[in-house]
């Protein structure tokens, strides 16, 4: 009995022992990781490498656990596996494009996490070798655009873009990316292009391909010439730009309406219940508002369109009939005139039903609509940039002035207590302009906090301020409620004072209080161009006449700060002379109103009773004109702009760095898709 324990126990020890059996790839890349040249005891070693199953996990943690030195000593055969991976693109057997794909995506990852200050080795030398880094590179980016532009599987070319993605965001800032310099000299443009102008290529690929060229044309922009900016900029085919704003819009939208579906669990009280369906997309925060994290990336590509490509212009107040979206005017609407995109909305074989789907809140919709509506979604995080919407060119406030292109247009809104729920069922058909005006009175009213967004207020204005240019350029007479704009800037300087010793320790409020006296002073200089009625002239005078109080507080603050000699005198000495027209309209009509009343043994005036002594004083009323009130400084993405963009591009990296999942398409698919294949 005891030598039959003993023999047991022998067993289990000799099994135990036993390591489990390595799979033949890994014993395969545990070659690649020695000095020797893995094909000398085996000729046929790299043809038999690519059919064999990849395993990326294994191969980036070999990769991981090698120190700078380790690697630099098997530097020859690394660079023969991207040689030889290269090579396998052109395979006839798909399978073998798909490993290599994949093989290269865990090289180009596994290389660069190696590659620290202190690692002593250049990323071109080790996967590549300097004599043979442009030919090698300019094979694989043929390779890529062959298999982009092919018949191919849908799977391969997913593969060839996430190839590509992994290529670009290896480094947090990708203008420190020195590879990228071949993708700049061997252009793969034309293919992300013909990704968008094809319908099943757009559904399958055109978020990844829009990422991708987003990331391009911010490599080294302000440094050298961009191939990818220059030829995005003089684009004119209306698919291929249609096609990009349908991937865009289709992400805003999806977007919109998660947030959506999201709001009206958390109003039926099923949200706690419900959030873990919903994955990790939807962050509570402190306060319990439902805050979706926002797609940088995809806003990114947005702004580079219509920053780059003037006749993308067009694409955002695109409507599309034959997605099944309902025009709301009654007029015809004319596509925006004198453009290179031509007339004529895109046929339906270009658009596909499926791409967009109608918004159930609006009858008509479009890019512009639906970024507005994303942005109204956004603007309620009040850490969030992405509320940030510039406007600078003639051509975006044409058409979004255009009287004949009118839209209902619902934002979301942020419950305040001291507000109700707007009627959203009751928003009129208007022009865009107004649905712009709107967000930002929405922004003004709604970011008021001590944590206090300067430099998006500051946007928020400059938008209005150009709005308002145009309108008194153009003498576009805007059917619009301007009270609520003004009682929104006027609470915004009520706020200011409010707070100034905890605003002026990290602001210069002084900045953005001038910015809106001068809003007010473009009113009162310029309103009778621009504002709908003579009756808007004197709501205006009765706006100011009613919140005299405030802007005098104002008047006393910066006039106690322009006397000091301290750092705010400068600054507040400006507002104290953008005030002087508004002092005179409050110095000259208060007596009279006071005066009527008195007359009247009236002890608090009407609306009304208040209008009528404004208008019957304004022959007396002295104002003086005020020069440069309709002039702005343009736009400048590389003065002003360079650092904000720096950091978004690096954000977006390294989000999409972390997010690429290159084995998402598993072995098993791809088998199953390439199982024809012997």
């Amino acid at each position: 009995m005891a030598q039959v324990e003993k023999k047991v126990g022998l067993l289990r020890k000799s099994s135990a022992s036993k390591k489990p059996l390595k799979e033949k790839v890994v014993l395969m890349y545990d070659e690649i990781f020695t000095k020797d040249d893995p094909t000398k005891f085996n000729p046929r070693f790299w043809d038999e490498l690519f059919l064999m199953k990849v395993n990326l996990e294994y191969l980036e943690a070999k990769l991981e656990s090698l120190d700078g030195e380790e690697l630099m000593k098997i530097k020859d055969n690394i660079n023969s596996l991207f040689q030889h991976c290269i090579q396998a693109l052109k395979a006839e057997h798909q399978i073998r494009v798909v490993n290599a794909l994949q093989t290269l995506c865990a090289l180009i990852r596994g290389v660069h996490q190696k590659n620290k200050p202190t690692s002593g080795f250049d990323i071109i030398n080790m996967l590549m070798g300097f004599d043979k880094a442009e030919l090698r590179m300019k094979n694989l980016m043929e390779s890529l655009d062959i298999l982009l532009c092919g018949d191919g599987s849908e799977s391969l070319k997913s593969l060839c873009l996430k190839l590509l993605l992994c290529l670009v965001t290896v480094t947090d800032n990708i203008s420190q990316n020195t590879i990228l310099e071949y993708v700049m000299i061997n252009s793969i443009f034309e293919a992300i292009l013909q990704i968008m102008s094809n319908p099943p290529s757009r559904r399958e690929h055109g978020y990844d391909a829009v990422v991708l060229l987003a990331l391009l044309v911010n490599y080294r922009k302000y440094e050298s010439v961009n191939p990818y900016i220059v030829k995005l900029s003089i684009v004119d085919d209306e698919g291929t730009l249609n096609g990009m704003g349908l991937v865009i819009a289709r992400a805003l939208f999806e977007y919109n309406t998660q947030y959506r579906d999201k709001e009206e669990e958390n109003q039926t009280g099923f949200f706690s219940a419900l959030s873990s369906m919903v994955g990790n997309m939807f962050i509570a925060d402190a306060d319990e508002k439902i805050s979706v994290q926002t797609n940088e990336a995809i806003l990114l590509a947005l702004y580079e369109a219509v920053h780059l490509n003037r006749n993308f212009i067009t694409v955002l107040a695109q409507s599309h009939p034959e997605m099944g979206l309902v025009t709301v005017p009654t007029t015809p609407i004319p596509t925006t005139p004198t453009t290179p995109l031509g007339t004529t909305p895109p046929s339906s074989d270009v658009i596909s039903p499926t791409e967009l789907p109608l918004d159930a809140d609006v009858q008509t919709s479009n890019l512009l609509i639906t970024f507005l509506k994303y942005s109204s979604i956004v603007m309620q995080d009040t850490k969030g940039e992405d509320g940030e919407f510039t406007i600078h060119d003639q051509y975006v406030n044409a058409f979004l002035h255009d009287d004949n292109m009118n839209f209902r247009v619902n934002l979301h809104r942020m419950p305040m207590r001291h507000r109700k729920k707007p009627a959203d069922k009751n928003v009129p058909s208007r022009p865009l302009v107004c649905t712009v005006l709107d967000l930002m009175v929405e922004f003004i009213i709604t970011h008021m906090m001590k944590e206090f967004p300067m430099d998006l207020y500051i946007r928020c204005i400059q938008i209005i301020h150009k709005l308002l240019c145009y309108q008194k350029k153009c003498r576009v007479r805007l059917q619009y409620t301007w009270r609520e704009l003004w009682s929104a800037l006027i609470n915004l300087l009520k706020f200011l004072m409010s707070y100034e010793t905890a605003l002026l320790a990290k602001h210069n409020i002084f900045t953005l209080a001038l910015m809106v006296i001068n809003l007010f002073n473009m009113f009162i200089t310029y309103g009778d161009t621009f504002l709908p009625t003579p009756g808007s002239y004197d709501e205006l005078y009765y706006e100011i006449i009613r919140m005299h109080q405030i802007f005098d507080n104002l008047y006393s603050m910066v006039l106690r700060l322009s006397t000091n000699a301290g750092q705010w005198k400068e600054p507040a000495s400006k507002v104290t002379h953008a005030l002087v027209n508004i002092r005179a309209i409050i110095n000259h009509f208060n007596p009279k109103i006071e005066s009527y009343a008195a007359v009247n043994h009236i002890s608090q005036l009407s609306e009304e009773q208040v209008l009528e002594v404004v208008r019957s004083n304004y022959d007396t009323l002295t104002l003086k004109l005020q020069d440069g009130l309709d002039q702005y400084e343009r736009y400048s993405e590389q003065h002003k702009e360079a650092a904000f963009f720096k950091e978004l591009v690096r954000s977006i990296s390294i989000n999409v760095r972390k997010n690429l999942a290159f084995n998402t398409l598993s072995q098993e698919t791809l088998l199953k898709e390439f199982s024809t294949i012997s």
